[in-house]
């Protein structure tokens, strides 16, 4: 008998020899149905893994995101089989799982087609359908090597491998490929699954190897959340904001300047509202603000580390003989304005804001509208403290990054710890102190992370947070980095309580990263339909006939008077036609006046994307509208 070791401390005693998913049968037939693999001793395995001693025991479901994975990866090698049937003289590269599917890289000389999709799914449906058990095979790297003897790429995948025991999995006759695994237990257990799109890649992303064929598809637990995902697709599209950018006149890029935004008067409301409701929160939060110059010496980037570390995502120019460089970040001028004068310990923390313009060199091939630019604004923050002040610093900022989320919707918030990557500065007890921070941080506020091994800035751990937009789409925003190497290598110090000099720490943080980028996810969350307080045009008169034209200039007068950012139609068009425009423009309440509503000093309010109608005098519409925008809230009921 072995002993089984349950993750909620439990101990189960079975028989030596018995697989995987006898273990899993023996815990719960529902279990059993559910379960796609496990981890034994924490590595992940498949159900028909034989357990000959005692273990640590975990079931993986397909209801868990690990399940989903390893899915995905089973339809991957089923796709993979389709390509093969379907054109025999395919040669398969590699096929990792992806975001929200899968790719296969294949080597393939006549080119697969969109009009080829729909057959090659009906070959997958044949192979699922079969419930083909998946099968395990491990051979020696000698053995492996002679096993796919004139594959290139299947040799080099074998070089590039871990371990001494390569392993590969087959499905059915003929079918099989080099595989770390695990897989689901047979074929039939794939869920709802599309082939999604074929694009060109090199080999290892290198222009001089010959240009494979990536073929995406995409799997998920089941049809109907396979429905509910393309569903999404298509609202995606419509949303994208490079696409409502252009329709509601916000902003545009140029082939004079790629990769760096025209902002239009309408965008530049959206904006300035962030923008002043940004200042307000820091404000509240005792910070200070600060400007820093675009262009600074070389000498500067080779003192911060960014010479060494960030070079190649640099510009730069030469003015009178000497080397300069584009800021691609904010904190070395930062760290300047604090070494400006003296500093003593009462005066910590001290908070530093920037909106700081930053340049950073992206490839032509990333840049996406304003989420992927050149060109960005950074709402950075550097605060200057204590050690012992640390733990109260971060969970200020962890306060702050919420209020501001709130504000714009943002409720679903996942929050990443990134520790020490391979290419850093500073030593190990640093390294250490430094994380060590940020957890205590976290834990005090009571909040669940997940630890990005080696994924840390190379000058210390961060905090990074991650919001679900209105299509559960997941985008990283704000971060909180710790940093005990920069304020030593430009000499910051202050006066300690026993009158002598010390380093003071350095939090570098941000809350919405990139304005630009920030706009783009905004654009997209809300539709294009933004919230009455962030509208370009909060509300539009229209007029029934030109009897009504001066009362409705008066009334659009006093509501600018009340700050309201108010527009006005007086053309001669029907009624209906100047509704459907404004209701096309995303316009949050239009104001419909005629010999009524001028007699009576109101307005019939129609609201966005509804067909229902309110009259209410001028003074209360006013009142209602002006609450909805300090409240900062979607909701345009009256």
């Amino acid at each position: 008998m072995v002993q089984v070791k349950l993750p909620d401390g439990k101990k189960l005693e079975v028989e030596q020899g018995l697989t995987a998913g006898q273990i899993v049968e023996k815990i719960g037939a529902g279990l059993a149905r559910a379960a796609v693999a496990v981890k034994i001793d924490g590595q992940k395995a498949d159900l028909s893994t034989p357990v000959n001693g005692d273990i640590s025991f975990e079931v993986i479901t397909d209801s868990t995101n690990e399940g989903l994975d390893i899915m995905r990866h089973s339809c991957a090698h089923i796709m993979a089989e389709a390509i093969c049937t379907l054109w025999p003289q395919a040669q398969l590269v590699y096929g990792p799982t992806v975001e929200d599917g899968f790719f296969y890289d294949i080597d393939l000389d006549e080119p697969i087609r969109p009009e080829d999709f729909a057959r090659i799914e009906e070959k997958m449906d044949e192979i699922v359908a079969k419930g083909l058990p998946f099968i395990r095979r491990e051979l020696s790297r000698a053995e492996a090597v002679k096993h796919v003897a004139g594959n290139k790429y299947k040799i080099d995948n074998i070089e590039r491998a871990d371990g001494d025991t390569i392993s590969f999995y087959s499905h059915g006759e003929g079918f099989e490929d080099l595989c770390r695994g695990p897989h689901l237990p047979n074929t039939s257990r794939v869920g709802g699954y599309k082939v999604m799109s074929v694009a060109g890649a090199y080999w290892h992303g290198d222009p001089t190897q010959k240009m494979l064929q990536r073929v995406y598809g995409t799997c998920w637990k089941n049809k109907k959340e396979l429905d509910e995902y393309l569903r999404m697709l298509e609202e995606a599209k419509k949303r994208d904001h490079r696409l409502l950018g252009k329709q509601l006149d916000l902003f545009s890029f140029h082939e004079e300047g790629p990769g760096f935004a025209f902002f239009h008067p309408k965008g530049m409301v959206i904006w300035n509202e962030i923008t002043d409701f940004w200042r307000s929160v820091h404000r509240k939060y005792d910070y200070e603000e600060i400007k820093t110059p675009i262009v600074l010496n070389e000498k500067l980037w080779k003192l911060s580390g960014h010479w060494d570390n960030y070079k190649e995502n640099m510009y730069f120019t030469t003015v009178d003989e000497i080397g300069y460089a584009i800021k691609p970040m904010n904190c070395p001028g930062g760290c300047l304005v604090y070494k400006n004068r003296q500093h003593s310990y009462r005066e910590f923390p001290m908070r530093v804001a920037e909106l700081g313009l930053v340049h950073r060199h992206e490839a032509s091939g990333v840049m996406h509208g304003l989420v992927r630019v050149r060109q960005f604004t950074q709402d950075d923050a550097h605060i200057f403290c204590l050690e012992e002040q640390i733990e109260d610093e971060i969970v200020g900022v962890i306060n702050l990054v919420f209020e501001i989320y709130s504000a714009f919707g943002f409720k679903d918030i996942h929050i990443e710890l990134s520790t020490k990557p391979i290419k850093h500065i500073g030593s190990d007890e640093i390294w250490e102190v430094s994380t060590n921070a940020l957890k205590k941080a976290l834990e005090r506020k009571g909040i669940e992370y997940q630890v990005n091994e080696g994924d840390g800035a190379f000058y210390g751990p961060k905090i990074d947070f991650h919001i679900s937009d209105s299509l559960k789409r997941s985008w990283q925003l704000g971060t909180i980095q710790l940093d005990f190497s920069m304020p030593e290598r430009f000499g910051l110090v202050y006066t300690s309580k026993d009158n002598t000099e010390k380093t003071p720490v350095m939090i570098h943080r941000a809350i919405l990263g990139s304005f630009e980028r920030f706009i783009g996810i905004l654009i997209e969350h809300y539709g294009g339909q933004m919230p009455l307080w962030l509208a370009p045009e909060q509300m539009r008169i229209l007029t029934i006939s030109e009897k009504t034209n001066e009362y409705a200039d008066e009334l659009q007068a006093k509501l600018k008077s009340e700050g309201l950012r108010c527009g006005i139609d007086v053309s001669d068009e029907k009624i209906g036609a100047k509704i459907l425009r404004g209701h096309n423009e995303k316009i949050p309440y239009m104001l419909v006046v005629g010999p009524k509503e001028a007699q009576s000093n109101s307005v019939n309010i129609r609201i966005r994307s509804s067909k229902d109608t309110k009259t209410l005098d001028v003074e209360s519409f006013i009142t209602e509208a002006k609450e909805k925008i300090a409240d900062k809230t979607e909701d345009l009921s009256l």
